[in-house]
């Protein structure tokens, strides 16, 4: 498919300093886990709330459920197999968004009001770009998922994310064209949150590089992608950098194969799903594909190799943005421990992600105190192979100060 929103996933500056890694209360747990249930002193075992909205139907539910069984395969990690921190358990409520805004933020009203202080999820950009705000005005820790915008950085004091931004696809898409002076370049992109922030990228990027950047922006809601292809290949650039979310990927990918795009400009987009690889076809290896997660592409870390396992055992496979949920979990669950089980003092929990660097599922991982940019090696990615037998493989890590964003101003 393309870089991935997840708002597809498919289709930055320098990192100032990684902070130094939180200590826990109990000294010998590892970076990213728990220390034992029973930590907390007192008799109060009263259950910690965390409500996840997100896209649990609509046009981004595939990457919902990854992120679903993410955290719930990095709940159970973090806590050692007990879903409890200090002797309290974790229960989740799940709430549908559908990848609608204001279904979203009814349903983070919702559970607002029934005193939830954690909140998680957001696989759309224009979901999490809706929600932080409320979180900031009620006090609430947020946590955004796969949703890629830049504008989630910074967006406020109560909200962090478990994914990457757009920045970090676009820098590692720069990473495969050199030097960019005097190129073309033109973003084929939907009209949509997700769309805009990865033109507003590739102009901060590779403009500020010295190309010329141009955008072919298709309506969210089209389903005839020939005239945007044909568009695409009329500009004639000498790079083509795809950012796709949702359903409508085949029907992309068909347009800008049945219009030979591929012979007459450099294409670059993010690896989606597993799903969507037989997609490609035999033009999937003349696309150079930068990549946020396949499984296997971390090497084996023992987050990855705990996600994998229980992600399998329960029926299902890693994929794209089953890493989200498993990071969003680390956090929640750190964010706990550092307070003792308890969700009491959102600011509390909030300053002990600040600057927490920990081992997640890419290996190590760091929360910019600054802004709550999550800081996280990318991959170039090489398709081989087409229908079923497509497999991806990592042909290069960027590491997390090659593709990390500019501080972002907090605004709020």
């Amino acid at each position: 498919m393309s870089v991935t929103d997840a708002t597809p996933r498919r289709p930055v500056r320098r990192l100032a300093a990684l902070a130094a890694c939180v200590l826990l209360a109990s000294a010998c747990a590892k970076a990213g886990t728990a220390g034992t249930s029973a930590d907390a002193g007192g008799g109060d075992k009263s259950p910690v709330k965390v409500g996840l909205v997100y896209s649990k139907t609509g046009p981004l539910a595939a990457y919902g459920k990854q992120y679903l069984e993410g955290f719930k395969a990095g709940l159970s990690y973090a806590t050692k197999g007990t879903n409890a921190v200090g002797g309290h358990p974790v229960e989740i409520a799940e709430q549908d968004d559908a990848g609608d805004p204001a279904k979203a933020v009814s349903a983070a009203k919702d559970l607002i009001g029934k005193n939830y202080k954690i909140l998680a999820g957001s696989t759309a950009s224009g979901v999490a770009l809706q929600v932080g705000p409320i979180a900031a005005q009620n006090k609430v820790l947020f946590i955004s998922g796969p949703a890629a915008a830049d504008k989630v950085t910074g967006l406020n004091k109560y909200t962090f994310r478990s994914g990457r931004q757009s920045y970090q696809d676009t820098k590692a898409a720069a990473s495969f064209i050199g030097d960019a002076k005097g190129k073309k370049v033109t973003v084929l992109a939907q009209d949509n949150a997700f769309g805009q922030a990865n033109v507003a990228a590739v102009k901060d990027v590779l403009g500020g590089e010295g190309a010329t950047v141009e955008a072919v922006l298709a309506p969210p809601s089209a389903t005839d992608l020939t005239p945007f292809a044909t568009q695409a290949k009329a500009a004639k650039p000498d790079l083509l950098f795809v950012a796709w979310a949702g359903d409508t990927a085949s029907a992309l990918w068909t347009s800008l194969n049945q219009q030979d795009v591929f012979s007459s400009t450099k294409v670059v987009t993010g690896l989606d799903v597993a799903a969507s690889y037989p997609l490609f076809g035999p033009a999937a290896e003349k696309i150079d594909f930068l990549n946020h997660y396949f499984s296997g592409a971390a090497g084996g870390t023992e987050a990855e190799l705990a996600m994998n396992d229980f992600v399998t055992k329960n029926g299902s496979k890693s994929d794209l943005f089953t890493p989200d949920g498993f990071t969003a979990a680390q956090m929640v669950v750190h964010a706990l421990e550092a307070n003792k089980g308890s969700d009491t003092d959102t600011d509390a929990l909030v300053k002990s992600l600040e600057g927490w660097s920990f081992d997640g599922v890419k290996g190590k991982l760091t929360v910019r105190a600054e802004d709550h940019a999550l800081l996280q090696p990318m991959f170039q990615v090489k398709l081989t192979g087409t229908g079923a037998a497509a497999k991806p493989t990592a042909e290069k890590v960027l590491s997390a100060d090659q593709v990390a964003p500019p501080v972002a101003k907090m605004a709020g």
